[in-house]
């Protein structure tokens, strides 16, 4: 499967979870909370470089993925690149710097769920929304109670890697996760002509 090929089906499958969280938010009320970025600043995030394919896709079609690679390279901060703060005084306050093509964690953490010990579902979220959305939190347990149908962070995780097993199986820290997907597009077109990008194949 061609890297143009990967990346739509990585896309169509965000695609299909955006559609479910969407479900999900407006049957609880549970959303990320305008302007907060905390989750985004953690250092220990971690994610599969197929989840970044679109991501690492469109920066070399812009040209900016070898910009970005040095960019890795010399930052070597845990935090995710892409993720913008609003100021240096309070990194907890932001956004993410290229929403469209943020990896499946980011789409997942705070509107999926994953299995315990016991192999019973839990939300996996924030403590803010635990907090400041009690209500809504509530209804999204009680709808795990009920068996009804919450977005599983594992099940989505295995359909990642029947797209390419190789770099859906992989789990790194977030930016050299990043950096695998970006390296794995310039390979790919190092001695390739220019994707065509509609109708390419």
């Amino acid at each position: 499967m061609s890297i143009v090929r990967k990346v739509r089906a990585v896309e169509r499958l965000f695609g299909r979870l955006d559609e479910e969280i969407n479900q999900f938010r407006a049957g609880t009320g549970v959303h990320c909370i305008s302007g907060c970025g905390k989750c985004c600043t953690k250092p220990d995030i971690e994610a599969s470089p197929l989840e970044f394919l679109p991501l690492a896709f469109h920066l070399f079609l812009t040209g900016k993925a070898e910009a970005t690679l040095e960019q890795i390279a010399q930052e070597q901060s845990p935090i995710c690149l892409v993720y913008s703060p609003l100021s240096v005084v309070d990194l907890t306050k932001g956004s993410c710097g290229n929403y469209a093509y943020r990896g499946l964690i980011c789409r997942l953490f705070g509107y999926g769920s994953s299995r315990d010990k016991f192999g019973e579902l839990k939300m996996v979220t924030c403590k803010l929304i635990k907090e400041q959305q009690a209500e809504s939190y509530e209804k999204a347990v009680a709808m795990l109670a009920r068996h009804e149908y919450v977005p599983v962070f594992s099940d989505y995780y295995k359909k990642l890697m029947q797209i390419d097993f190789q770099l859906g199986n992989q789990i790194l820290p977030i930016n050299e996760a990043i950096k695998e997907a970006i390296e794995t597009v310039l390979h790919h077109y190092a001695y390739r002509p220019f994707p065509r990008v509609k109708g390419a194949a």
